[in-house]
């Protein structure tokens, strides 16, 4: 099993040292998640959380992850970066495939695109994006953004997505995998119908193991079962040697891991112990 380390949360001038420290140590990835603001007032639970509260603050660090991932791109050579994920409802798709196309440039091929449709009815309302049909409209989403970035002159004309022939060059050197995240039934279908992958948040291994069996069984029914696929978890309640063998054997391919938080140490701690924290954790569990 591959690890991934979680960069969330946490002051934006300690992401480019981590990632180096991450690829010294090993790590397969990292995972940078997403937020284009904290509004005031949210109209809309939060769908992670038991209580439907955010985890953060209007104080917390985001970063933008497309322009973070192209500043640790810049120095690394083998990690790979992954938005862990980018909500695509509140978003233009053809901006976007411009921009990830040139982070999977810069970063040649070491780029990976995590998605969700996005929870918060203000991050599309006030980007001007209808809330209503978010599902649909992230469909055609991420067949114009797979169109456009697999190359060469291509037009587009969907329900909400409306294009002649163009052209975004230079095209990504490999093909941009799509790890698609979400618990509803929905998002799954979505998983197992187009995505590479799937990643889960905060879910609890029985969960897991549930939902695993789940998406098995959509692909299954999509005719997708013999494509490669990577689920991820992030947040299980399983850690240490015993409990990484139990989602490896579950058949969990990659584990989003924070070390410093599993040692109690703030977000906001020095990038020295966070450092630090990632030496021990790779001694401990990363060959």
């Amino acid at each position: 099993m591959r690890f991934t380390l979680a960069l969330a949360m946490i002051p934006l001038d300690q992401l480019v040292p981590l990632a180096k420290t991450a690829e010294e140590c090993g790590f397969h990835a990292v995972a940078l998640p997403d937020s284009v603001f904290f509004s005031e007032r949210a109209a809309a639970k939060y769908p992670y959380t038991s209580d439907g509260r955010r985890m953060w603050t209007e104080e917390t660090p985001f970063a933008d992850p497309l322009i973070a991932a192209a500043a640790m791109g810049a120095v690394t050579e083998s990690l790979v970066h992954r938005t862990n994920v980018l909500k695509l409802g509140s978003r233009n798709p053809l901006l976007l495939a411009r921009q990830v196309g040139t982070v999977a440039n810069l970063t040649q091929g070491r780029f990976e695109l995590g998605v969700g449709v996005g929870w918060a009815p203000e991050e599309f309302e006030w980007c001007g994006v209808p809330y209503g049909r978010r599902g649909a409209r992230v469909d055609e989403m991420i067949e114009v953004i797979r169109l456009v970035l697999g190359g060469g002159m291509v037009e587009y004309h969907g329900e909400f997505y409306d294009f002649d022939k163009l052209r975004m060059s230079p095209a990504p050197p490999r093909e941009v995998p799509l790890i698609v995240g979400g618990h509803t039934d929905a998002a799954l279908r979505r998983a197992a119908r187009i995505g590479d992958g799937w990643t889960s948040a905060l879910m609890g291994f029985d969960e897991l193991v549930t939902t695993m069996e789940r998406l098995h069984a959509l692909r299954a029914e999509f005719g997708t079962a013999d494509r490669p696929f990577d689920i991820q978890a992030s947040g299980v309640d399983r850690h240490g040697a015993d409990g990484y063998a139990e989602l490896a054997a579950a058949g969990v391919t990659n584990t989003t891991v924070s070390p410093w938080a599993m040692k109690g140490l703030a977000m906001d701690c020095p990038v020295e112990a966070k450092q630090d924290a990632l030496r021990e954790f790779a001694a401990e569990h990363i060959d």
